[in-house]
This record gives C-alpha cells, sequence and structure tokens, in this order.
C-alpha cells in the first residue's frame, strides 16, 4: 500500500443522539461537568445540537449533544444513539484523495464547513459497490486539524 499523505490526530468529537437533547445534556453536562461552548441548528441536516467540551486547549474533545428537529425525518440524528466519532486530521484534502482512490465511501457533500467551523467531510457508515469501504455501520466524521492542534500532537508524539 502507498505511504498515507495524511495522520490521524486523535479524537476530535463524538456525537450523541436522542430524542430529547434536555435529558442528554442532564448526564453530560449537568451530571458529568461537560461545558456548552455553542449551538448549532439546521433544517438540511435535521440537527439541533448543543456543543459541550471536555478538556481544553487545542487537545480538548466535543461531546455534541443532538436531537432531531423532525423525528420522524432523515438523517435520524439520534439513531443510533451515538451517531458520529469525529477525528482530527492534518491533511484532510490529501486524505479524501487517498482514501477514494482505495475505494472508501463518502457521504454526499464533500469537503465544507462544519458546526465548529472546521472543514468536514463523513466516511459513509456503509460501502456500496463502487466504493466497498464503509463505516461499517458507523458515521466517520474527518475533521481538518487547525494549525494548534497539529502542534499540540507533534509535542505528544
Amino acid at each position: 500500500m502507498d505511504e498515507r499523505p495524511f495522520r490521524v490526530l486523535g479524537i476530535q468529537q463524538i456525537a450523541v443522539g436522542g430524542a430529547d437533547k434536555g435529558r442528554l445534556r442532564k448526564l453530560w453536562v449537568d451530571t458529568f461537568g461537560l461545558k456548552v461552548v455553542g449551538d448549532y441548528r439546521s433544517e438540511s441536516e435535521n440537527v439541533d445540537e448543543d456543543i459541550a467540551v471536555l478538556g481544553r486547549g487545542p487537545l480538548r474533545v466535543e461531546v455534541d449533544l443532538m436531537q432531531p428537529l423532525d423525528p420522524a425525518r432523515k438523517p435520524a440524528v439520534h439513531s443510533p444513539p451515538l451517531n458520529h466519532v469525529g477525528l482530527w486530521i492534518d491533511d484532510l484534502p490529501a486524505a479524501v484523495v487517498w482514501l477514494e482512490e482505495r475505494g472508501v465511501r463518502f457521504t454526499p457533500g464533500g469537503i465544507r464547513r462544519g458546526a465548529s467551523g472546521f472543514d468536514i467531510c463523513f466516511i459513509h457508515p456503509k460501502g456500496s459497490e463502487e466504493a466497498p469501504i464503509g463505516g461499517e455501520g458507523v458515521l466517520i466524521e474527518l475533521v481538518q486539524a487547525p494549525p494548534e492542534v497539529r502542534e499540540a500532537f507533534e509535542r505528544l508524539a
């Protein structure tokens, strides 16, 4: 296999969905003590989410608490409850090209700005005939790591 032109640096986020994000906040914010730092609402993505964080600095991890705007519509951000895992990537454009060349299936939309302001894209939970490699049931978000995150991981490597 060719040398990989990118690195997965670490976990950027996990996204947890439920029918009522208030119940999610009770656990993650009120009980665990995570801090809510933002929110995101999108009709096209059928999501109303609170962005909570644990840790601090460039190595902090987001825990996105999501509920659907309409539980009958897709995408169903509350099913499965662990909606997706986000990975910091040091060179997202290079990663996408390399992964596509090897048969990884991405969701529609390509690289775009995500809820937290970073460039993102998603690996589809299921492979297809044209692109047989998927997340085996898990939606995987690839997130372009900003310079401070890349530098922090370099110092720790």
